[in-house]
């Protein structure tokens, strides 16, 4: 909520497509750990 506050603030709003594409790694990088789904993770790549 803080980092949302400071990109309205100091209208920063390109960083919004760095910070999404961080996320979605970061669950992809989580969702690959040990699960039934990581086979079908790492064809993509």
């Amino acid at each position: 909520m803080e980092l949302w506050a400071f990109m309205k603030e100091r209208k920063k709003f390109w960083l919004l497509p760095i910070i999404i594409m961080m996320a979605i790694f970061g669950g992809l990088v989580v969702l690959s750990q040990g699960s039934a789904v990581a086979p079908f993770i790492y064809t993509i790549f």
